[in-house]
């Protein structure tokens, strides 16, 4: 069974660090690259990390995630509140999905508050900063290390 989770990074998530720092924080894509890398090793798992700005990519990568990997853990970005598309791909990958944003959404304007990827998602990390990504790469070992069958 593969341990290999895809963490994949939408739009603007490439300037985090000096994008809107007192939203965002001041680590960098890489900081949380490198936080992933860590919190996978200890997990047991491998983590493919990626982020793109465009939503045709990022597809793409979904659809090649399935049936080679055991999870997807994205943060959409704003594609959150616009994207079908990037939500019909994450359910045809028929895999787990769990959704980080490192701001709480839902403290923040009125069109944050709606996610097309939350009623695919097994969970939804919002609000934990950076962190949420090594909670949702814990979220995915427990899965992983409790599937029957």
């Amino acid at each position: 069974m593969s341990r290999t989770v895809l963490v994949l990074n939408g739009p603007n998530l490439n300037m985090l660090g000096t994008r809107e720092p007192a939203t965002y924080g001041h680590e960098t894509l890489a900081d949380v690259d490198a936080l992933c890398q860590r919190s996978a090793a200890t997990l047991g798992l491998e983590v493919e990390f990626r982020q793109t700005n465009h939503e045709g990519v990022a597809i793409d990568w979904i659809h090649q995630a399935r049936g080679r990997c055991a999870a997807v853990v994205i943060n959409p970005g704003a594609w959150t509140h616009t994207s079908i598309a990037l939500r019909d791909a994450l359910s045809a990958a028929e895999l787990p999905v769990i959704e980080v944003h490192i701001s709480n959404v839902h403290a923040r304007e009125e069109f944050r508050h709606h996610s097309y990827i939350s009623g695919i998602a097994v969970a939804v990390m919002a609000g934990f900063g950076t962190n949420g990504y090594r909670l949702a790469l814990e979220h995915v070992g427990h899965l992983l290390n409790n599937k029957k069958g």
